[in-house]
């Protein structure tokens, strides 16, 4: 196992490096950042040259790149345009993303397996019709129209929650945005899980689990849903990185301050410095994710073994 997670750090080497230089190289050509520091008038020349000194900008953007990974090894990651450091952006934006994001994984294992399970056990009875129907309506409407309309009614009309979220962003504010996050990957998490369910009903160490006498709960957990889980972890595992740099939509609906909020401010704005750092950091967020999914299948599995 120790020299299996050895070889995989050292294979996301090559890919962080790739993806950093990869989203460098993108948001270098988005257009002038400088334009947008001096409001709607164009820059005049010196001023113009002495902020592209100011920020580096002025030389190659290969050695643009690798000053910005020596930096980063470092624990800098620059400075935005407004003279505000991008690790202090990311103190404030991260922690509240964090929280989201758990409480949008949590909905999706303990809803959406939970809906797997029983339309899998069930499979072709009308509650497993009507979760199927229910999933593909989910996943059909987009996320910005069933966040406004849940602000709409919960918010607005009922009072039940408050329209935006507080700079606080507790967890008990963050529950509807994550149901909004989560609810298409919900979807999907219900669907995989109830077809994978469905599949291994069928094999050979289900039917014998259940002609030993053994109670049909332990055949469900210990066996059916253990081997069960292995594509569904492989979708929340990859599913993670999604939610945090994929919250831009939830978190405008709801006025959260996170990544989300951060990266479109930073796109508006062209402001490099900030979309390249907190991207960086997601791709390391990626990687992690996937590792510890590889990690799991040895847990669900033990017919899965690293060498």
């Amino acid at each position: 196992m120790g020299r299996y997670v050895l070889r995989r750090l050292l294979q996301m080497i090559p890919v962080f490096i790739g993806s950093t230089l990869l989203i460098f190289l993108m948001v270098n050509v988005m257009g002038d950042p400088i334009a947008g520091l001096c409001g709607d008038k164009q820059c005049d020349a010196a001023t113009s040259a002495q902020l592209k000194k100011e920020f580096g900008l002025d030389k190659p953007v290969w050695q643009q790149y690798l000053t910005y990974m020596g930096n980063v090894f470092t624990g800098d990651f620059g400075t935005a345009f407004n003279g505000q450091k991008v690790t202090e952006l990311m103190a404030t934006a991260f922690p509240v993303t964090i929280r989201l994001t758990i409480v949008a994984i949590l909905i999706e294992i303990v809803v959406g397996i939970t809906l797997g399970v029983i339309t899998g056990l069930k499979r072709g009875r009308p509650v497993d019709t009507s979760v199927l129907l229910l999933s593909l309506v989910v996943i059909s409407v987009p996320t910005f129209v069933t966040g406004l309309l849940l602000q709409l009614l919960l918010g607005v009309e009922w009072g039940w929650i408050k329209p935006s979220v507080s700079t606080d962003a507790t967890f008990g504010e963050l529950l509807v945005p994550g149901l909004v996050l989560a609810s298409v990957s919900l979807a999907y998490v219900t669907r995989l899980t109830r077809t994978s369910i469905a599949e291994n009903r069928r094999s050979d160490y289900v039917r014998t689990a259940v002609a030993k006498g053994l109670p049909r709960r332990r055949v469900i957990v210990r066996h059916l849903l253990r081997n069960s889980l292995i594509p569904v972890v492989t979708f929340i595992g990859t599913d993670i990185g999604a939610l945090m740099g994929g919250a831009i939509v939830t978190e405008r609906i709801f006025n959260i301050h996170g990544v989300g909020y951060q990266l479109y401010q930073g796109i508006l704005r062209q402001n490099t410095q900030t979309v390249v750092g907190f991207v960086t950091v997601l791709v390391l967020v990626f990687l992690a994710a996937n590792l510890i999914v590889d990690l799991l299948y040895a847990v669900l599995d033990p017919r899965i073994r690293y060498a």
